[in-house]
């Protein structure tokens, strides 16, 4: 693997997706004032004998952030969180949860963060109500205040009529709000998870977010893993991974309107087809297949780039049914970043 090129926080690298907005009236949307970091990565890698899972990573997170690291399978989402929750030693930089080092004090980060991995964690022949009282015994939550805690949990996640109920007695989704539960009896200064609406049905999704928004509002930091490109909007900044590097870190807003290239969406009945032939013609810089839709990244003048598409269909004896302008989708930033960095994408859901 080549050395990643050198990026600040604010730059998309190569000058092919080019610098990140600056927010009307903000500061700039890939950086956090210093007095408000909570977490801060600098150059974190880890290798894996002569794999390398995560390279040269930097970013910083600001308080009651709900921050994204989306990315496919394999691009070092779960290795890096596990690395920020101090089970696993990087292998190169560091990071710090203030000022205390994860790499060199792990044991210290530890009771100040939540971390749920992708996999249910939690124990099935205990109940709901079991298993929030061992996790406040075991993060040392004073009797006086479990009442209080366990109240607000219920409230929010509305499993209170459940609390009796056999966890591995409980739908998907129904787990994933009981080991967020667990994850903040403690009150956590930065909580972790790893794709937590993976594998869980739209309901359930829809749910959790609405618990992880109500958090962030009330002062939790948190940094979430999915590989669900659609769920990046929600996210107040998003880093992209691929191959274990970050890619770009912005606002969504700031990552879609950073394309250079307009999105031209393209309805025709073979559009595998269409798309090679555009691409073989020149018409577009990309093209992408979404079902019986093709996404042409061309460059302006827009109407000049249409008739140039349409020209080179009926030339192959293709008619289009539509062809409009769109906005840019992250997953046309996200494929736009990949092809300028000249790596597989993987398979990220839209």
């Amino acid at each position: 693997m080549n050395a990643p090129a050198r990026r600040d926080e604010t730059a998309f690298g190569d000058g092919q997706i080019g610098a990140a907005r600056r927010s009307e009236g903000g500061p700039a949307a890939g950086a956090v004032r210093e007095g408000d970091v909570v977490l801060r990565l600098a150059g974190l890698g880890r290798r894996f004998g002569e794999l390398t899972a995560v390279e040269g990573v930097s970013f910083a997170v600001g308080r009651g952030e709900l921050f994204g690291l989306v990315g496919p399978d394999g691009a070092g989402k779960t290795t890096l969180l596990r690395m920020l929750a101090g089970v696993l030693r990087p292998s190169a930089g560091d990071a710090w949860l203030g000022e205390t080092s994860i790499r060199r004090e792990p044991e210290a980060v530890k009771p100040r963060i939540a971390y749920m991995s992708q996999r249910f964690g939690l124990y099935s022949d205990l109940t709901v109500m079991e298993n929030l009282s061992f996790y406040a015994d075991l993060f040392r939550v004073p009797r006086a205040e479990r009442a209080r805690r366990l109240g607000q949990l219920f409230e929010f996640s509305n499993l209170e009529p459940f609390r009796d109920r056999l966890a591995g007695q409980l739908s998907g989704g129904m787990k994933q709000k009981l080991g967020l539960s667990c994850a903040l009896i403690h009150q956590p200064e930065l909580l972790l998870l790893d794709e937590p609406t993976f594998g869980v049905d739209p309901v359930s999704r829809r749910e959790l977010w609405r618990i992880l928004h109500e958090m962030v509002a009330e002062g939790v930091t948190a940094v979430v893993s999915t590989s669900y490109l659609d769920e990046a909007e929600r996210f107040d900044r998003v880093g992209l991974l691929s191959a274990g590097r970050l890619l770009a870190l912005d606002r969504p807003r700031a990552l879609q309107e950073s394309l250079p290239e307009e999105i031209l969406e393209l309805s025709i009945d073979r559009p595998r087809r269409a798309r090679q032939v555009v691409l073989e013609a020149g018409a577009a810089v990309r093209a992408t297949a979404f079902g019986e839709r093709v996404h042409l990244a061309v460059r302006p003048p827009v109407a000049e780039a249409s008739a140039g598409v349409e020209r080179a269909l009926r030339a192959a004896g293709l008619e289009a049914t539509g062809i409009e302008r769109v906005p840019a989708s992250l997953e046309d930033v996200f494929i736009a970043l990949v092809a300028s960095e000249g790596t597989p994408a993987g398979s990220v859901a839209r």
